[in-house]
Parts: structure tokens; C-alpha cells; sequence
């Protein structure tokens, strides 16, 4: 148990402090003030976008203190009885196990990551055949601090996201459609692109995608933009090359050299498209291209920046210090212009989580059961987010629809790199692909109408991320990067490793996160779950509602039923839903509903009906008083004796239990202030053996805040 006193506090915050030193590239970059012109989203010019290759956020970030990692403190029920974390491969259970480089080609593993068995690992939310999906135990191996050291030092300067996804259940090709276009089509042209098949090259245009792209959108806007591209050394990391209007392009211009010929002023006269899939990076796809726009005040306003495919991460070509040195580039190139800097967001993060494991069950719209019933609602419409239609006619390799959701699939790195988002800050809002489109609309006025009603609801625009007001008021006390040399040295000595060893499960401990405070931003949550016992008709109802400014997705798994798939409820702002749980002869009256919504709410509600057919009922309702900082719980009593509820501090408090007596046909209020807390909560409210009510979270009050103080270990 945590008490978040004074001295706790200040010991941990103090802690939080000690995480330099920075390197000099990003020294630098702290250094520059932001533009303030006018304290708005609007003191931005340049936005970049550099999508990296195939991690996922636990594979980088789950030993990373202060986020959403090893040592989250709700974690999904499993049907074995086992911890998520222990997941069933082909030959037996699989821990976390650190995939360490002295002892083999640590860097360089990686495994499947395509439609079918990213959603067999998802498994509707189920999650426990990870490796066995994934035809390897290397799906659970991550790496630790001293492998991404100038990763975390970026994290720890900027800002990271702990619930950035994936857009779509499967690989490269289908999510960066999402990055550049909003969509992959299925609301769109109602045709759905699931696999990588063939949209990594220019194909003829006759097989291209035929739907609008964001850039297509921003030129006809007269935002400047370009894509920075080197074609033939980026693994075929540009879906723009997928879409018919550039393939078009291409072929106008062969004669001129397409694609392989070098971006000048005379191929943008002849078509401005040519620098979505042209050779804008003729130095081989180093940057040089971006420090020469940079020195002739021609920076655009948007950029995306594929990289080479050694340096992009991606476990099968490169290892995470070529990324790391090739960051260090962008970043070195960026600040040399302190003026470009002020009014620059670079945006870091990546496609897909190739085949690593994250815990954390992703938002998606509910599982859709082959006779088409869903196992869950929405209040917003998620007709057009299942794989029930045909793939596009130019695809290679059409999967037959199977009706399974789109998405959003695992958690990924995410790093948001600018003079606004300084701090070491966590930002615990979910996201997709779709929210760095929504950015830009929000900065440029150019909207993206691909981008789906389900999607708008449940992921923000990312501007939670960020501090326009003020944002050079706090600079975070001040490892670099490989040289080019030394990273490029690691992949060879990678690549003549052998295979890196899988300890025997138990051999290694679980790993864990250290126990420290990140400055965390405020969230658009105002998230409530309640519960009401129908003895009549044997059910037990849940209502979901959403009094904040973004919608979300509520989990729920039955404990008692957890072969089945879990349901999942999308809840838009200011709306609420239903829904009820039979509670069946051969559970004996007993039931146990497990909920899980955004950073850490959880609610838990177990209990037996046959208990309360006489003498006390009671049920409890949770509430929030922001301004005042408290949460009140309302326990009412609709039986016909006295009911004696006690509650008890799970964390962030050593002071309770607390006993309430209530009279039948009674309620009493309880209240407790969060101010100690930094407004985490987390209580269970029982009477007798019977009845439990558990409710833990963060009261959202529009004000910045800490992460989770009672996630981690104290070292």
C-alpha cells in the first residue's frame, strides 16, 4: 500500500528529476525557446512526421518508469488463471525475458505481422496465445534502457505516449495507408485493403487505390508539403505509391526518370505530386535534402520522412541504434536553425508492432460473432470497422472478408518531440494513425473525411500533448546516440550473432518498473461505470457513461466466462449505454464483471445474487467533484435490513476502513479528498463475503497531473 504523503512525494519527484544527463543533440533542443506569438496551436509552422518500423511500446518502454508498462497495476484476467504476462507458446508458457545482445543476435529478431496472426494474438481481446500466433517465443522478448539509451533520453526530455495504437490488426502497407490517407478504404470505397500484398510499389495506376490522400488534400489546400523519400532504399515504407493518382504521375513522367530522378522545381511544375513518391532525398535518404530546404527557407509545412531501412528500426534490416543515429541526424539538422526549431513538432513513432507483445488490450469496436451479433455497443455507428467487404481489385492477395475489427491493435513507441512538449511528460490519451492527420486538421483547417465517425470518437488529436499557453516555463534539468560508424557496426556484429537464447521460464524474474513520478498531462476523461442486480430475471446490468469531451472504449471480461470474448463498449462523449450479464444456474448465483477503460480506470463488480434475495441490497454509485478534487461514493440499501458496507483504501492511503451502516430504503454519501494523491483513487467498498465494489482511476480536472505513484517497485 502507497501513501502519497508529502515526503513520498517529494522523494519520488525528486527522482523524476535525476534523469540526466541529456545528450548534447538534445541539450540543444531543450535550450530553444518555443515561439509563444500567440499561445496557440497556431505558433506552429512546420510539423514532421518520421514513422519508424515494428516495436511495440512494451517491447521498448515497459521497464520505463512512470508509464503504462510491466508493472501496470490492472492487468487483463487470463481463462488459464495465469497473468497476462505469461503467455501460452507452441511448446509451453512464455514470460517477458530480456532479449540481451551479448548473448546473440538480440537486436535483430523479430517474427510474423500480417493480418492473420496479428489478429489471432489479439484474439478478439483475449490475448493468450501470443507466441503461439506469432510461430515464435521472441514475441515476448524487450529490450531495456541501456539498449535504446537516447530513446529514453528523448522520452525523458519531451514527451512519450503510453496509448498511441496501431490503426489495424496486421502490417506495415495497411497502417501507414491510415498515416497518409485516414483509412484503408473500407468507409471510403467499400473496399478493404487487410495485408501488405502489393501496395509497396508503383504498380500500374489502373490497380491503385482510388481513394483521395491527405497530401493530395493539403495541395489542393496550398499547404506546402513534401514527403522525404529515397525510392529503392526504403523498404517500400511509402504507401503513397499504392494510390492511383501517384502511380499516374509515375508513369507521365518515365520519360523524365520517374521515380528515381531527383525532386527539382521543374518536376514540381510538371506534377506537385512527385514529391509524395519522387526522389526528394538523392543522398540516399540522409537528411542532407531537409538541411538544404532548411537553409533556403524552404522548409514545408508538413513533412514525412521515410527512412532507409537499416535506419528504420525494422528488426529483419537494422537495430534501434541506426534509428537512435539517425534521430540524432534529424534532430542536430533541425536545431541548427533555432528559428526553424521554435516552430517545429516532430512526431516519432511507429507503423506496426511486428510480431512483440503488448499487455494492454487495445480499443476497438465490439467482437462481431459469426451470426453478426456483437459481443458489446457503441452509441457511434462501427458498421464499416469489420473485414466484411471485398479487397480493392488491384490487390495481389485478397484474404476472404472474415468480419473481424479493423482495429486499433497494440501500443506502440511514440515520441512527441518539440519546444511545446518539453518536460519528460506522459501523455495517456489513446491515439492511432489518424490522430497525427487530425493534428494537422487542427493546425491547417485541411480535413481528412476519410477518417471514420468510430475512430473521431474514440482517439484524440494529440494537442493534449502539448503546452501552447506557456510552454517555456519549465525545462527539465539537463548518453548521446551511436556515431553512424558505431550503429552500423552493432548491426554487422548483429547479423553474424547466433540465435539469442530464451531463458527458461522462472529462471528470470518478471521484470518490473522502478517506482518514480512523470509529469503526466491532463486527460478528456470523465469516464463512469455503475451496476444493477435484476433478481428477478437473474442479470446483472452495467451502465457506461461518458461525461468528458472524448469518447472511449470499456472492457469488460467476465471472470466466470473467460473463454468467451470480452465485451467492449465505444461511449462518445456525453452519452451513455447498457448492458446486462445472465447470471446462470451453474454460476450458483455468483458473478464477477472485470472493467478497464483509459490509464488505469478500473471497476470491478462481484457479488451473489442468491445472497441478496433477503434481507440487505445494497449498490454503490461512484462520482467525481472536480473543482473540490474529492470522489464521493454513494451506498444505497434497497433490501429490507440494515446493510453494513466497509470500504477500504487499495493504494495512496493508510488511513480506513471505513464502516457505513445504512438503513433499508436509505443511502448514505461518502467522500474523500484526492488532493494526498495527486488525484489517483483506488477503493473497494464489501459487505460480508457477497457483495465488492471496486473503483480505481484518476479524477481528470482539466489540470496537468503525475503518473500512477503506486505503479512500480521501490528499489
Amino acid at each position: 500500500m502507497t501513501y502519497l504523503n508529502r515526503r513520498n512525494f517529494l522523494r519520488l519527484a525528486a527522482s523524476a528529476a535525476a534523469l540526466g544527463p541529456f545528450p548534447p543533440a538534445i541539450q540543444k533542443a531543450l535550450a530553444i525557446p518555443a515561439n509563444n506569438a500567440t499561445g496557440t496551436i497556431n505558433d506552429v509552422e512546420h510539423v514532421i512526421i518520421l514513422m519508424q518500423e515494428n516495436r511495440s511500446f512494451d517491447h521498448y518502454y515497459g521497464t520505463m518508469p512512470g508509464v503504462r508498462g510491466f508493472s501496470d497495476r490492472f492487468t487483463i484476467p487470463m481463462a488459464s488463471g495465469e497473468s497476462v504476462w505469461r503467455q501460452q507458446g507452441s511448446s509451453g508458457v512464455v514470460q517477458p525475458y530480456y532479449l540481451d545482445a551479448t548473448k546473440g543476435n538480440a537486436l535483430r529478431v523479430g517474427g510474423a505481422h500480417d493480418w492473420n496472426d496479428q489478429q489471432e494474438a489479439w484474439d478478439g481481446g483475449r490475448m493468450a496465445f501470443w507466441p503461439k500466433a506469432k510461430y515464435t517465443n521472441v514475441a515476448m522478448g524487450y529490450l531495456k534502457e541501456s539498449d535504446l539509451s537516447f530513446h529514453w533520453s528523448l522520452a525523458n526530455a519531451f514527451t512519450v505516449c503510453d496509448a498511441y495504437h496501431t490503426s489495424i490488426n496486421t502490417g506495415t502497407f495497411t497502417n501507414r495507408m491510415f498515416l497518409w490517407s485516414g483509412t484503408n478504404g473500407a468507409n471510403v470505397t467499400g473496399r478493404a485493403c487487410v495485408t501488405n500484398s502489393n501496395w509497396g510499389g508503383l504498380g500500374p495506376s489502373e490497380d491503385g487505390l482510388d481513394w483521395t490522400s491527405y497530401p493530395e488534400r493539403l495541395q489542393e489546400a496550398g499547404v506546402r508539403w513534401k514527403v522525404y523519400n529515397r525510392p529503392g532504399n526504403n523498404s517500400n515504407n511509402n504507401q503513397l505509391v499504392a494510390f492511383a493518382s501517384y502511380r499516374k504521375v509515375n508513369e507521365d513522367l518515365a520519360s523524365m526518370g520517374s521515380p528515381s530522378a531527383t525532386y527539382s522545381p521543374q518536376m514540381e511544375a510538371l506534377s506537385p505530386l512527385y514529391k509524395g513518391f519522387g526522389n526528394t532525398m538523392p543522398d540516399g535518404g540522409f537528411l542532407q535534402a531537409i538541411a538544404d530546404d532548411i537553409e533556403m527557407g524552404a522548409l514545408p509545412q508538413v513533412s514525412w520522412i521515410v527512412a532507409p531501412g537499416p535506419y528504420s528500426e525494422h528488426p529483419s534490416m537494422g537495430v534501434p541504434g541506426q534509428g537512435a543515429w539517425y534521430l540524432e541526424r534529424l534532430l542536430n539538422i533541425l536545431t541548427a536553425n533555432p528559428e526553424v526549431w521554435s516552430k517545429t513538432v516532430l512526431i516519432v513513432n511507429y507503423d506496426e508492432n511486428d510480431c512483440f507483445f503488448d499487455h494492454m488490450p487495445p480499443p476497438a469496436p465490439p467482437w462481431r460473432h459469426r451470426d453478426g451479433t456483437l459481443a458489446g455497443k457503441s452509441t457511434v455507428d462501427v458498421s464499416n470497422e469489420y473485414y466484411t467487404m471485398p479487397a480493392p481489385d488491384g490487390d495481389s492477395r485478397k484474404l476472404p472478408p472474415d468480419g473481424r475489427p479493423f482495429g486499433a491493435g497494440p501500443r506502440l513507441p511514440t515520441l512527441i518531440i518539440s519546444p511545446w512538449s518539453v518536460g519528460g511528460w506522459v501523455n495517456s490519451q489513446q491515439f492511432d494513425h489518424t490522430s497525427v492527420l487530425r493534428f494537422l486538421e487542427q493546425r491547417f483547417g485541411v480535413q481528412e473525411p476519410n477518417i471514420s465517425p468510430w475512430r473521431r470518437a474514440v482517439f484524440g488529436d494529440m494537442r493534449s500533448c502539448f503546452d501552447f499557453k506557456s510552454p517555456n516555463a519549465n525545462k527539465p534539468a539537463l548518453v548521446s546516440a551511436p556515431t553512424r560508424d558505431q550503429a552500423d557496426a552493432t548491426l554487422a556484429q548483429q547479423v553474424q550473432a547466433g540465435k539469442v537464447p530464451m531463458p527458461p521460464v522462472g529462471s528470470e524474474p518478471m521484470p518490473t518498473q522502478d517506482l518514480m513520478l512523470r509529469p503526466s498531462r491532463a486527460l478528456p476523461y470523465q469516464l463512469h461505470t455503475s451496476a444493477n442486480v435484476d433478481l428477478d430475471k437473474d442479470k446483472v446490468w452495467l451502465t457506461f457513461s461518458n461525461t468528458g469531451t472524448q469518447g472511449t472504449v470499456f472492457h469488460v471480461y467476465d471472470e466466470l466466462h473467460l473463454s468467451e470474448y470480452p465485451r467492449r463498449f465505444t461511449v462518445e462523449a456525453d452519452k451513455m449505454i447498457s448492458d446486462s450479464w445472465t447470471v446462470g444456474a451453474d454460476q450458483n448465483g455468483d458473478y464477477s464483471l472485470w472493467v478497464l477503460g483509459p490509464n488505469g480506470y478500473h471497476r470491478h463488480f462481484k457479488g451473489n445474487l442468491h445472497a441478496l434475495r433477503q434481507g440487505p441490497k445494497p449498490e454503490v454509485r461512484v462520482c467525481y467533484e472536480p473543482k473540490a478534487n474529492t470522489v464521493s461514493l454513494t451506498i444505497m440499501n434497497m433490501g429490507s435490513e440494515a446493510a453494513t458496507v466497509t470500504v477500504t483504501a487499495n493504494a495512496y492511503r493508510e488511513d480506513g476502513p471505513w464502516v457505513y451502516t445504512v438503513d433499508p430504503g436509505m443511502q448514505i454519501d461518502a467522500r474523500w479528498s484526492l488532493e494526498g494523491s495527486a488525484n489517483w483513487y483506488d477503493f473497494t467498498a464489501t459487505m460480508g463475503e457477497h457483495f465488492e465494489r471496486r473503483f480505481a482511476g484518476r479524477l481528470e480536472n482539466g489540470r496537468d497531473g503525475i503518473s500512477d505513484p503506486a505503479m512500480g517497485v521501490a528499489r
